[in-house]
């Protein structure tokens, strides 16, 4: 059989069908960004418009509510999230695609109940975890993981409502995104929040932090920096909110250089904060009641406590760092310390294991060829997938996910007559075994009540910011895992 992969979707010379009649029926196990494109490519792929394959696809997600990274893991003041949010929704609205919520894959469905219903099964389970900063005093209270914050101030279900800030200095350790959004959320003033989808305990918590200055730390130099100029640029935009930068810090080597002419990202990054560095020698008429301050070729040592508060971080060292001509560092002996009450590593997320699967545990994805599944022998599992995050690691922006899956997808196709066929195909099967077992399961029509219900709580509440000014707020979002339920099924 010959198989071509075209640029605007799959074709395939013949109907694949493994038995004659019924559509394929497809088993995508994360409903955000990864999961709705390789379901969105799989709907589109030429075979599935030309008529060759009916597919059929259930799209699984272990939260009440569709959407993933963009729900649980982006700061809600993100303006181009409603976007992402528009795009996805339009995905899931047409009606050939059904969400399937408040489900956990190797809880309430294993993998051999996915086996039996379905010909294949996607994995886009995606990355929440933090990555290990292994130094010591990481344990220490007062030391946290960016991620457990970030699923904190966006309202995860499945974290305590309460968090500890009570520090007036902090540190920041990355220079992604994450630590830009982390660094931003800690530092913001709160009635700034309010127009976002910010949770109300989550505005409660931050009122009362005491902050006075956030330092983010990054180990290379500014022109190494992984955040984008969107997330520089929202820094600026914080009120009473002073960004401080260092001369010293501003180191460029002979690959900085090239980096720099050559890439347009980098040079705007690196001018704006030039820029800034310029700006903020100039005489001041009132200065700000908060700081963020942007630290280079810092690389994190040791987090230390102090006699006064033994277990506790009082203070952080890092051995200064300079540029080796490649764009990478070596120590220069030279070691700093800060005083900080709190210390939140952001230096990247990690995949987690999926029972009956293979694990790399050093890059945190499920070992796969191109996103066919692989054994502990290196070869294909028959039927099994992964895509998005799982499959390649948490690198990247959100848009890359959708080559991700067309591969994915192609290769999903590529094996269609050799999937093992499903023992009982029929639709309504998979609906009788959550029922049967009490699985408390959400649909596409719930979270539309569920959205409709964030919206109301929003556009029901009144105050104002801290200016006096009224405030319109887009919605309230429901924390409480048995609430979401509550609402979504009527």
């Amino acid at each position: 059989m010959a198989w071509l992969t075209a640029s605007e979707g799959l074709t395939v010379s013949n109907s694949a069908a493994t038995t004659p009649n019924r559509p394929l029926r497809v088993a995508i196990v994360g409903a955000g960004p990864a999961g709705v494109y390789a379901a969105d490519i799989l709907t589109k792929s030429n075979e599935v418009k030309d008529g060759q394959v009916e597919v059929s696809i259930d799209l699984f997600e272990a939260y009440p509510a569709p959407y993933g990274l963009i729900r649980y893991g982006v700061a809600p003041d993100h303006p181009r999230i409603k976007g992402i949010v528009n795009a996805l929704h339009k995905v899931l609205d047409r009606g050939d695609i059904r969400f399937l919520g408040n489900v956990t894959y190797g809880k309430d469905l294993t993998l051999h109940d996915f086996r039996a219903f379905y010909d294949a099964v996607i994995f886009s389970t995606g990355a929440i975890k933090d990555a290990d900063l292994n130094i010591p005093g990481v344990g220490m209270e007062g030391s946290f993981g960016g991620a457990d914050f970030v699923s904190w101030y966006d309202g995860h279900p499945d974290v305590p409502r309460d968090w500890p800030l009570d520090a007036k200095e902090i540190a920041v350790i990355g220079n992604g995104n994450v630590a830009l959004d982390v660094a931003r959320m800690l530092v913001k003033h709160p009635e700034e929040l309010l127009v976002t989808e910010i949770p109300d305990n989550v505005y409660a918590g931050l009122k009362k932090s005491p902050v006075t200055d956030v330092h983010v730390f990054g180990r290379r130099g500014p022109a190494q920096v992984k955040f984008t100029p969107l997330e520089l640029r929202e820094l600026s935009h914080c009120k009473d909110v002073d960004i401080v930068l260092y001369p010293e810090d501003f180191e460029f080597d002979e690959a900085s250089d090239e980096a720099i002419k050559t890439n347009n990202q980098i040079k705007t990054m690196v001018n704006t904060m030039t820029n800034w560095l310029v700006e903020e020698h100039a005489e001041s008429e009132q200065p700000s009641s908060r700081r963020l301050h942007l630290h280079f070729l810092h690389s994190p040592v040791e987090i230390l406590d102090s006699p006064e508060t033994p277990g506790k971080v009082s203070r952080i060292k890092f051995e200064r760092m300079q540029l080796d001509g490649t764009g990478n560092v070596k120590g220069t002996g030279e070691f700093i310390q800060y005083p900080v009450q709190s210390v939140y590593r952001a230096i990247g997320y990690h995949g987690s294991p999926l029972e009956e699967l293979e694990y790399d545990s050093r890059r945190g994805v499920i070992p796969n060829d191109g996103g066919r599944v692989l054994d502990s022998d290196g070869n294909p599992v028959p039927g099994i997938y992964a895509t998005g995050w799982i499959k390649r690691g948490p690198v990247g922006l959100i848009g890359h996910t959708k080559g991700d899956a067309l591969e994915t997808i192609g290769f999903l196709l590529e094996d269609r007559l050799n999937l093992p066929p499903a023992e009982n195909p029929d639709p309504q099967a998979i609906i009788d075994l959550l029922e049967e077992r009490g699985v408390e399961y959400t649909t596409w029509e719930g979270w539309n009540r569920l959205d409709a219900h964030e919206a109301a709580l929003g556009a029901a509440w009144t105050g104002s910011d801290g200016d006096g000014n009224g405030v319109v707020r887009e919605r309230i979002k429901v924390v409480p895992r048995e609430e979401m339920i509550r609402i979504s099924r009527g």
